[in-house]
């Protein structure tokens, strides 16, 4: 099985021991006390704040030849202390070159110093005066400086890889830039230069003192320098021991990846602290790949690449890879999760289909919405949607006119559910049953069922689900409307509809955005924000409890009725499958170990606001990687399907199907170099 680190996950630590003003030998202590606990916490990576060997707020003590000195005694130390460890990690310390001070971030591994990186911006504004003691680090490039004994390379175009030109595509990306402190605070971060030359982790270390509202301010830095530069920012801060004599300090520490925020450390502490998190290169890779603005910035600004020198170090470990993440890890990507924003979410998502479907209604010659009703969870979303998209426009809800057409295996539940459904919603119901139509249907194909046998393969099931879509193309053009489809995004990954005058065709498919997860939470909010009349909430609750079926088989001696999940898997998988394969690209190895850290343990992690506890399930890695290779198999067989769908709008940050849009695919492809990459990391027994 694979580990976060052939996973591509890099573990970062941000580090705020506690500070001896201008005391080396002391603060030296404090940085290897935390780096024991980094090791402990196998860390590939740990920051620590600007000036934390010498102590920021010591004003002109920076220009004293004691303090200098003690401080190169104590990178000499840090780096005799250091030699056995594994974790790489960054200080900072002021370091003198050519009669000037410099500001410096400083990178050691294993008893080396592997570089100097001097500031660039200095503040010298309300309480900075830093340009009275240092130089900026601009213009300097190719250089080197004395630092703790030896000779090592300096200047801002420094970046850091591990594992070297031959280390692999995980290890490749596990390469990082440093700034400090004000750098990002100006228009024109050095960061981003770094980026765009292929730092995938960007630090900064900083002493930033702290005023009322600053950290909000510092959070938004980092986290939308995360977003921009396509990548992750770790974030250190000087906190407790710190000189207060006009300044206070916080201590905040953070960890962003592409805008979202994976650790933060509790502010104000007055013991040092260590906080840690998993960051995903691979996805920081794989998002740079698709995004062609990337690679345009990096060709506007030159190439960067072509200006840095990399320094490799082998990230060699004595510490076997640890096997839990260090990171939030969604269940459910495509559903709001985070309890200050879910209402807004669930009303963007909501607000998103109404709008296509308004729009839909306004461009289309008739008046008239026709939908399928079959008291399921897709055709009830549709119908929900559609009732809004005619509040907001002023039309009747009799304009919308839903028909419910029971077939063979249709349950007295669904069929009680859709005219409760339809009545409570104030719309047109109707009822035609297919049956007969089927049966002749069926009768002239010389099917065996027409002959009193119950085989119930493809074409009776497909039969059935035809002759209802063919009603309501022909219902739309007698009575001047438009046929609103009701399948989700979910099944058109799966392939679960039936192609052409079937349920996979419509003349505006305003659930095809949305995954069958999504669905059943929006479904749960329009309950809970009371989008509409008590009556109509009552029967939205009993749809969620039905059981998810096509209604197409009988059921069996038992009375079971057929149930889609027992046959192509459960849904949350397939969601979460979909959600890492479609937007980020992921190996199927990798998707399967993501899946396995969310959903091994039920008792662990969080759960959207909601869902019961007997819905809150749990898998093993073999159900998972079983279901996994169905839903590779199903996803290139389907293609054929998602080539002819009709328009709908994309609602998830998370991709849409449309071939028009967010995947363009052949429609032969075959799914065998992703099952082979499935089967070498997980192979199949027997």
């Amino acid at each position: 099985m694979m580990d976060n680190k052939t996973a591509g996950f890099v573990r970062v630590a941000t580090c705020t021991p506690r500070c001896t003003i201008a005391d080396p030998a002391a603060n030296t202590r404090s940085i290897l006390e935390l780096l024991d606990q980094a090791e402990q916490s196998r860390c590939d990576l740990a920051i620590f704040p600007e000036l934390c060997v010498s102590g920021y707020a010591i004003d002109d003590l920076h220009l004293q030849e004691a303090l200098l000195d003690a401080v190169d005694g104590a990178l000499a130390e840090l780096r005799s202390e250091t030699a056995d460890i594994g974790c790489v990690f960054v200080v900072g310390a002021p370091l003198r070159r050519n009669g000037r001070v410099y500001n410096c971030a400083i990178v050691l591994h294993r008893g080396e110093i592997l570089g100097a990186v001097p500031k660039m911006f200095l503040p010298n504004y309300r309480e900075f005066y830093e340009k009275r003691w240092f130089a900026s680090g601009q213009g300097l490039a190719g250089l080197s400086i004395p630092a703790g004994g030896s000779e090592v390379p300096f200047g801002p175009d420094l970046l850091f890889r591990a594992g070297g030109a031959g280390g692999g595509a995980a290890n490749d990306a596990f390469s990082f830039h440093v700034e400090i402190c004000e750098d990002v605070w100006g228009p024109t971060p050095p960061s981003v230069a770094g980026a765009l030359a292929g730092a995938t982790i960007l630090c900064n270390i900083s002493a930033s003192n702290i005023t009322v509202g600053k950290a909000a301010d510092r959070e938004l830095l980092c986290a939308s320098q995360a977003m921009r530069c396509f990548g992750a920012y770790v974030y250190s801060a000087a906190g407790s021991g710190e000189s207060t004599t006009d300044l206070a300090w916080d201590g905040q520490g953070s960890i962003h990846e592409l805008g979202d925020l994976l650790a933060l450390s509790e502010r104000f502490h007055d013991k040092p602290q260590l906080v840690c998190a998993d960051v995903d290169v691979m996805r920081i890779r794989q998002e740079r790949q698709r995004t062609p603005t990337f690679n345009d910035a990096a060709t506007f600004a030159g190439h960067p690449e072509r200006a840095f020198r990399t320094v490799t170090f082998e990230p060699l470990r004595v510490t076997p890879p640890p096997s839990d993440l260090l990171r939030p890890l969604r269940r459910f990507p495509y559903v709001p999760d985070d309890p200050k924003t879910r209402d807004q979410d669930c009303y963007e998502s909501f607000e998103i289909q109404v709008a296509g479907l308004k729009r839909r209604i306004e461009a289309t010659p008739g008046a008239n919405l026709v939908i399928g009703i079959s008291g399921g969870l897709d055709s009830t979303h549709a119908l929900i949607v559609a009732a809004k998209a005619c509040d907001r426009l002023g039309l009747p809800r009799k304009n919308i006119l839903g028909f419910t057409m029971p077939g063979f295996a249709t349950g007295g539940t669904t069929k009680a559910n859709a005219w409760r459904l339809m009545e409570a919603f104030g719309i047109s119901a109707d009822e035609i049953d297919i049956r007969p139509a089927a049966r002749q249907m069926l009768a002239d194909m010389d099917h065996p069922f027409s002959q009193g046998e119950p085989q119930y393969d493809v074409t009776f099931e497909n039969v059935q689900a035809g002759l209802r879509t063919d009603y309501l193309f022909r219902l739309a053009n007698q009575r001047r409307g438009f046929v609103v489809g009701t399948g989700d995004l979910s099944e058109l990954a799966l392939g679960w509809c039936t192609y052409g005058v079937g349920d996979q065709m419509s003349h505006y498919a305003v659930n095809c955005g949305v995954p069958k997860t999504l669905i059943q939470y929006l479904i749960r909010w329009s309950i809970a924000s009371r989008q509409f009349e008590s009556q109509a909430l009552e029967v939205l609750a009993d749809v969620l409890e039905t059981e998810i079926s096509p209604e197409l088989v009988p059921a069996d001696a038992e009375g079971k009725i057929q149930s889609t999940q027992d046959m192509i898997g459960p849904y949350e998988l397939h969601d979460f499958f979909l959600f890492h394969m479609l937007r980020y690209g992921m190996p199927p190895s990798k998707i399967a170990y993501l899946a396995w850290q969310a959903w091994r343990d039920r008792s662990a992690g969080s759960w959207p606001a909601g869902l019961a506890a007997e819905a809150r399930n749990e898998y093993d890695l073999e159900t998972i990687v079983g279901w996994l290779r169905v839903f590779l198999k199903r996803f290139f067989a389907a293609q054929f399907k998602r080539s002819a769908i009709p328009n709908g709008p994309k609602v998830s940050a998370g991709g849409s199907l449309s071939p028009r849009g967010d995947w363009r695919m052949p429609s032969d492809a075959t799914a065998a170099a992703w099952i082979a990459e499935l089967d070498r990391a997980y192979p199949p027994k027997g």
